[in-house]
This record gives C-alpha cells, sequence and structure tokens, in this order.
C-alpha cells in the first residue's frame, strides 16, 4: 500500500511540475533517465548475484553461514564481505531484506549493510591519493569497528 502511495505521489508532482515548467520537466526526466542508464548495470549485477545466491542456497544454507546461530564467525564474515563489496545503498537494503526472508540473521545482515556503506576497501586507494595513507586506513579501521557497534544497536533494537 506504502509503494503505491508512493508511486501516486510521484506521478501526480511530475504532473504538476510539466504544468509549471514543460521544458525544465523534460530536460529533469531526460537527466533522471541518464542516471539510471548509468546505474542500470551495477543494478542488475547484483540483482542477479542475489537471485542466484538465493536459487543455489537455500534458507537453511544461508542460516548456517550467516544465520543467528553462525554467531561471531558469521558476523565477522558479513562484515568483511561488507568491506570490500561495491554496492549502492538503493540496491543493498533490498538485498538484505531478502537475505533477512531467507533465513540471514539481523546482526549479520546489518553488520553487512553497515561496513558496506562505511568501509571502502575497494576505493581505498582513492582515498589514499587524496587525504594520505594514515588517514584513509584510519577511517576505514575505525568504520569497520563501528559498523560492528551499530549492527549491535540494530539487532537490539529489532530484537525490542
Amino acid at each position: 500500500m506504502d509503494t503505491l502511495i508512493l508511486y501516486i505521489a510521484a506521478i501526480a508532482l511530475f504532473a504538476l511540475s510539466a504544468i509549471r515548467d514543460r521544458e525544465r520537466t523534460k530536460k529533469a526526466f531526460l537527466k533522471g533517465l541518464k542516471a539510471l542508464e548509468g546505474i542500470l548495470p551495477q543494478l542488475l549485477a547484483v540483482l542477479v548475484f542475489v537471485a542466484v545466491i538465493l536459487a543455489v542456497f537455500d534458507a537453511e544454507m544461508i542460516s548456517r553461514f550467516i544465520g543467528e546461530k553462525s554467531g561471531m564467525i558469521g558476523t565477522i564474515a558479513a562484515g568483511l564481505i561488507g568491506a570490500i563489496t561495491l554496492i549502492p545503498g538503493f540496491v543493498a537494503f533490498p538485498a538484505a531484506g531478502e537475505l533477512l526472508r531467507n533465513g540471514a540473521g539481523t546482526l549479520q545482515i546489518a553488520t553487512f549493510v553497515s561496513s558496506l556503506m562505511m568501509v571502502g576497501i575497494i576505493t581505498l586507494p582513492v582515498e589514499i591519493k587524496y587525504f594520505g595513507k594514515r588517514a584513509a586506513i584510519a577511517r576505514n579501521a575505525f568504520a569497520f569497528i563501528f559498523s560492528f557497534i551499530a549492527a549491535v544497536f540494530v539487532a537490539w533494537v529489532v530484537a525490542l
């Protein structure tokens, strides 16, 4: 139901924008399509990746590796995978939801998502170039540690 409301609001606001300034709306729409074109390959790759994982690994196997009972090893593994993965947030959150529905643990998925958003192993060379080696490594190390703290907090809130 929420999705329907958002679609209706988007269509109504788009129509209002077109009424106010047709040319600017057309420019914005084309710019949005161009941005979508740039994001689409990443989005499709991640969606295919998650679909393959869910097809190959059943809920029991996902539970064993990153489920509630996987404990600290599953949590650390999820944090490491998140730290080295480069996925935009708008793809990561639906993927995380799907993994949760298929047996992954809340703490593990919260760790994965928080390290994914805060740690950038793949982007580390760029950070080193602009901020220096010491600052870039320190930022990533602190972000990695904080991703576990944030995940514990999220898991605690969800458990309430």
